[in-house]
């Protein structure tokens, strides 16, 4: 399947796609209006009155007018002067969606830019031909400039790229592939540089991880239910009801299906002393169903920006009009990424506090510390201390970006969002909570094997053999780590949602 850019709406489904490596084309019924934006473009050049950022300085300095021999010099040095990017390079999957972003904004026909423009973007696209892309450099408003300043440079042939992989110059890498550099036209440059393709493609893939981790959290979740000898009696529905919140509803529907016919379960329905389990166990419908609403709520926000215009000013080809406006500024993304903080805090938060009652003998019933041989062997103690570790650097990272704001280009922009850091450290809080979630899976694991010979429900004891297909049953002490990092990749990777076969709750697509 190749996704079409331009013309139609684009659901999440697709943004995930483009995200994890699917292909790419450019839909040619949007070839007329980006002719019609660029054609107003040449008129204004043609007649010569100061027009912003076609034809004029930017930022504090649009009150400078350029002449019509320096408009190409213009858009170079706009791209040149505005790569001042700094810190590590974004991820591939990262910059595709970036560049699939930015063509389908420009296919839009607001831009004003060529058509030969948008198919450049998508033909390096298509040939796995990605800019370097420095990670910090962006406050979120006026567009991500900077980082997409590296992205245009990077397509005029300066800086660094990627050909599948292979790291080289700009200028080499492209004419290996037979590819010219890009030549700007008028505007070009700007509405490469402006828009919040960064903030969104960062937040988009926190979003998409974030996802995998939650319904990982739920799997998990479910099996240390049964570890514990837990009750599904709080994920009956009729309780969810009362409440009506949509995202308990359905993270309770889901646990209750994933525990169904569980041997465990049984066999302490009748004569069992414990009137209520932790909160840990019994409100995983509560704090998980808020988490899914708000991670619901952030894609629809995200939904609606990636198939928008972030650009400016905005071409008006029907009234020969060019605009200038606010869309560059990324405060919904900000606000979105700010509530994914808050999710992956919290779905680490409550998968801690059960690796803990799984450790401590006297809340689980189990073994201290998950060991057979306790004293001798410290079991799950240390793997416990390293999810609550985990735990505390994320509550710290998801202090509130939105909140945040400095003024920049001599107080011209002096409200800025701060989205694109906001978003970029989804990925580093995402692989935190999908590393506390592993602990938890490996605990979990681990606690049902001291019940045997009863089993769990099926869903849950294929994803027991999942895990035991590479990680045997810990009877004494051995080195811990590969345990976790194997456990965490099948997190990651989704493969312990899809192996359960249950259709667990996610961002709606």
């Amino acid at each position: 399947m190749t996704i079409k850019l331009g013309a139609d709406w684009h659901g999440l489904k697709d943004w995930r796609a483009i995200y994890f490596g699917e292909g790419v084309s450019l839909d040619p019924t949007c070839r007329p209006r980006v002719e019609a934006a660029a054609a107003t473009v040449a008129a204004i050049v043609a007649k010569g009155d100061p027009v912003y950022g076609i034809n004029t300085g930017f930022g504090r300095l649009a009150s400078v007018k350029i002449e019509a021999a320096d408009l190409a010099a213009l858009q170079r040095n706009i791209v040149l002067s505005h790569a001042a990017g700094v810190g590590e390079p974004l991820a591939d999957g990262i910059v595709r969606l970036i560049m699939a972003l930015k063509a389908a904004s420009l296919a839009k026909g607001a831009s004003g830019v060529q058509w030969a423009t948008i198919e450049y973007i998508v033909d390096c696209l298509s040939a796995g031909i990605l800019p370097i892309m420095p990670s910090q450099g962006s406050v979120g408003a006026s567009g991500d400039l900077a980082p997409l300043a590296h992205m245009a440079a990077a397509l005029m042939g300066h800086g660094d790229m990627s050909d599948k992989g292979f790291l080289d110059g700009a200028a080499a890498t492209l004419k290996r592939a037979n590819i010219e550099p890009l030549t700007l036209g008028p505007k070009e440059g700007l509405a490469l540089l402006n828009g919040t393709q960064v903030s969104t493609a960062l937040a988009l893939a926190g979003l998409f991880e974030t996802e995998r981790v939650f319904q990982a959290a739920l799997v998990t979740g479910a099996l240390a239910t049964d570890a514990a000898r837990g009750s599904d009696g709080p994920f009956l529905h009729r309780i969810q009801t009362l409440r009506g919140h949509k995202g308990q509803i359905a993270v309770a529907d889901a646990l209750r299906d994933l525990m169904a016919g569980s041997e465990i379960r049984a066999s302490h329905l009748l004569g069992d002393d414990r009137v209520q389990d932790p909160y840990c166990l019994r409100c995983q419908p509560q704090v998980m169903g808020a988490c899914l609403d708000i991670l619901r709520q952030a894609g629809d926000t995200l939904g609606t920006e990636a198939n928008g215009v972030s650009d400016n000013p905005l071409v008006f080809a029907d009234t020969g009009e060019v605009i200038s406006g606010g869309n560059f500024h990324a405060e919904p993304v900000a606000f979105a990424a700010d509530m994914i903080a808050l999710a992956l805090c919290e779905i680490g938060s409550l998968a801690e506090r059960r690796i803990a009652m799984l450790v401590d003998h006297s809340i689980s019933g189990l073994p201290a510390f998950l060991t057979p041989k306790p004293g001798l062997n410290s079991g799950f103690m240390i793997p416990q201390v390293t999810a609550a570790a985990l735990v505390s650097e994320n509550k710290q990272r998801a202090y509130p970006a939105s909140v945040d704001s400095i003024p920049t280009s001599a107080n011209q922009e002096d409200h800025v969002s701060m989205a694109t850091h906001g978003a970029r450290r989804l990925l580093a809080m995402s692989d935190n909570t999908g590393n506390i979630v592993a602990i938890e899976f490996l605990a979990a694991a681990q606690g049902c094997d001291f019940h045997a010979p009863k089993r769990s429900s099926e869903a849950l004891e294929r994803v027991r053999a999942l895990l035991r297909a590479d990680v045997p049953h810990l009877e004494d002490d051995r080195f811990f780590a590969p345990d976790i990092a194997f456990a965490a990749s099948l997190v990651r990777s989704g493969k312990v949602a899809a192996v359960t076969t249950k259709e667990l709750p996610g961002v709606a697509s």
